[in-house]
């Protein structure tokens, strides 16, 4: 069983963005994975840097999207992606240094965060988007 499943209630209308979404909770269903059965170390850090990687590449997406069609909740929306990056690289580094382990509340925060974003952020651009002929 997935740690999170693709639902239609997740789906912002605009292809490229809901493959990238996919992808993501793809990403995340590993790291669960991986930690649940007490991957290595070794496994679990390629798995989170591809997290990290595929992350800030789908919000440099949404951000290119915003920026050429003017959208007016750009820079709330950004600073909601920079706090998550950032929240993400401290993990990876913490991580990395042998400070921190990947936890059953750290895969809640991730899954809790996704779907929050995607909820309660992400939907908000659809429409006007979509308006600007972006699908």
């Amino acid at each position: 069983m997935a740690f999170i499943d693709w639902k239609d209630e997740l789906s912002v209308n605009i292809k490229l963005i809901d493959d990238q979404h996919k992808e993501l909770i793809k990403l995340i269903n590993e790291l669960s994975d991986a930690m649940k059965v007490g991957k290595g170390k070794d496994v679990m850090e390629k798995v989170l840097s591809r997290l990290v990687d595929y992350t800030k590449m789908h919000f440099g997406t949404e951000e290119r999207l915003f920026e050429t069609h003017k959208y007016p909740g750009y820079i709330a929306h950004k600073a909601e992606h920079d706090k998550l990056t950032k929240q993400v690289l401290d993990l990876k580094t913490k991580f990395d240094s042998g400070q921190s382990v990947i936890t059953v509340e750290v895969m809640n925060f991730l899954k809790d965060w996704l779907q929050k974003h995607i909820i309660g952020t992400d939907k908000k651009y659809s429409p006007f988007l979509i308006g600007k002929g972006v699908s």
